[in-house]
């Protein structure tokens, strides 16, 4: 109701065509959530049941945490627990990597 009455047309188809190109990119899993969530207000009818928010989440976060949320593509996890479980997959990714190149002379 609010994003008819006022936010532009043009606006909303913008934001419209975001969401459906959207990904992870160089974003933090929290950066993009964000974005995900904003940019699906526009799109109601590309995420119309919980399923289908968390499918397109991760098939939009980097590969290497999409690999580790299989799991939760075949379960129904709340939205906000995928999340969570990507950033803290995140966080893990981030310290191994860091601890690798600490260790290369």
């Amino acid at each position: 109701m609010f994003l008819r009455e006022f936010v532009p047309q043009t606006h909303q188809n913008e934001c419209h065509a975001e969401f459906e190109q959207l990904g992870q990119g160089t974003m933090t899993v929290l950066e993009y959530a964000i974005r995900f969530s904003e940019l699906s207000r526009h799109a109601p009818t590309l995420v119309p049941i919980v399923k289908e928010r968390v499918r397109r989440f991760i098939e939009g976060i980097s590969y290497d945490l999409k690999f580790c949320m299989a799991r939760e593509l075949q379960t129904d996890t709340p939205f906000q627990q995928v999340v969570d479980i990507s950033r803290m997959l995140e966080c893990i990714r981030g310290d191994e990597k860091e601890a690798k190149d600490t260790k290369r002379p």
